[in-house]
């Protein structure tokens, strides 16, 4: 009996196996992605099973905001341009292309006018949200991969109190593995709800087997005060970022907008909102009429598991390949898909002065090990690699030719192309451009370069683990 127990069971299970690699392919995903779920499977008997149900489904074509929910918001806020009408003056031919195909790949509008700060250093960014939310009179926004239960995290958690007390309204978005301290922590939370501030989790925890979402998380980063001032950028609420950890201090990049723009950041607040309340906000108040300052345009652009392009990837991809002078990228971790890598190559042996910061080490040996594996694909093309030491790189951001800044949550990895919720902030503008490539330069004043010699003769140990590495990062 305990025989034919044991053939049934193993023919469940070879059936299932089965199954999944049949799904896999099915959906035909890029071909690495699927051949690696297939060996997890295949050299990893029931952990590779439980590992695919738990987190490396396909949920990309399961709308999580419906489209109608979606027309509702776009259709209100009031500052949005007519393509067709656009002053094209100061662009050339592939940065409007750029700007039309975030529109047609995302709906990202454009917004102009704005005034823009770019803020760069721990302790000046929090107080730029903590003046701002000072300063609410009727709604207060606020959404964030990690709010870290810690001093920073805390003092943020009794503003909000007090604001709400105060008669504003305030909602609150955390992601709820990312802010895993909060969703264990029934403290924090408490005291927010017993005050008034709505708050909800991103994706929390359910067992459903076959339906898990685990490996989709939030990752945007967003402040949003009135429908007046807006935030975002790469920075979490923690502490790391002014009194540092064993990285050292936590070096960010985040973007403050007033005007136009901040209706763009407003919709994805109220969106992400929906999805976790279930209830639609359009009110006129939510997107006031907004003063103009100067000449310039954003695009506020979202991508996740759930759209239809990873337009913030094929953004970067674009805005890359226009292209004639330099490409400077901030990036935390550099595990590129073909495209991202094709493009940075093809840019640098055009001759485009391409430069890529990575961390010296950053918050996962794994992902460095990742990120090296792909610095001689890059040396080789002409670019240059530079490993920031002045603490723990985490800015998000890029600059082009003096015109074009992207800056947000996107990491330069196929988490963050495919898996994450993200937002970034295009922006055109030749003012920003040059404050951001000048704290660039400045942070090379940190950094020690990579060179092509150095990285062909490292160990041989370091190579192999790199191999591995790189082999397993279409799973992360």
């Amino acid at each position: 009996m305990s025989q034919v127990l044991v053939i049934i069971f193993l023919a469940l299970y070879v059936y299932t196996i089965l199954s999944s690699i049949a799904v896999i392919l099915l959906e035909n995903r890029n071909p690495v992605k699927s051949l690696s779920w297939i060996l997890v499977l295949i050299l990893l008997p029931g952990l590779g099973l439980i590992l695919y149900i738990a987190i490396g489904q396909n949920f990309r074509k399961k709308k999580f905001v419906d489209k109608t929910t979606i027309q509702h918001l776009t259709d209100r806020p009031v500052a949005s341009f007519d393509i067709g009408k656009l002053d094209t003056s100061y662009m050339d031919n592939n940065q409007l292309n750029l700007i039309n195909m975030l529109y047609h790949n995302s709906g990202a509008v454009g917004y102009a006018f704005n005034k823009i700060d770019i803020l760069s250093e721990g302790v000046a960014t929090f107080d730029a949200f903590f003046d701002a939310i000072e300063q609410a009179q009727d709604h207060i926004h606020i959404e964030f991969f990690i709010f870290a239960d810690d001093e920073i995290s805390n003092r943020m958690r009794e503003l909000l109190i007090r604001k709400a007390k105060e008669g504003v309204r305030v909602r609150m978005i955390y992601d709820y593995w990312g802010s895993f301290r909060l969703s264990i922590s029934a403290r924090y939370i408490r005291s927010l709800k017993e005050a008034g501030v709505y708050v909800h989790p991103f994706l929390p925890l359910r067992f459903r087997l076959g339906r898990s979402k685990i490996n989709y998380r939030n990752h945007r980063k967003i402040v949003l005060v009135d429908g007046k001032v807006g935030f975002t950028g790469g920075l979490n609420v923690a502490d790391r970022y002014f009194k540092g950890n064993h990285l050292g201090i936590w070096r960010d990049t985040v973007v403050r907008i007033e005007g136009a723009a901040v209706h763009g950041l407003q919709m994805q607040f109220l969106l992400d909102w929906h999805f976790v309340e279930r209830k639609l906000i359009t009110a006129e108040k939510y997107f006031p009429e907004p003063e103009k300052f100067a000449s310039n345009l954003i695009q506020i652009v979202s991508s996740g598991p759930d759209t239809d392009w990873e337009a913030i990837m094929q953004g970067i991809a674009a805005a890359i390949m226009s292209a004639t002078k330099y490409v400077y990228i901030h990036t935390p971790y550099f595990i590129p898909n073909e495209l991202i890598l094709g493009v940075v190559q093809m840019a640098a042996l055009s001759g485009v002065d391409v430069r890529l910061m990575i961390p010296s080490r950053s918050d996962s040996r794994f992902t460095d090990a990742s990120t090296s594996s792909y610095m001689g694909q890059v040396l080789e093309s002409g670019a240059k690699v530079l490993r920031y030491s002045g603490g723990f790189l985490h800015s998000k951001a890029i600059v082009i030719d003096d015109f074009i800044s992207i800056i947000g949550s996107c990491n330069m990895d196929e988490r963050s192309f495919s898996q994450n919720f993200e937002v970034n902030a295009f922006i055109y503008e030749k003012a920003t451009a040059g404050r951001l490539r000048d704290l660039f330069l400045r942070d090379m004043e940190k950094c020690e370069e990579l060179t092509l010699d150095v990285w062909l003769n490292r160990k041989r140990k370091d190579k192999l683990k790199e191999s591995v590495a790189r082999l397993f990062s279409p799973l992360q």
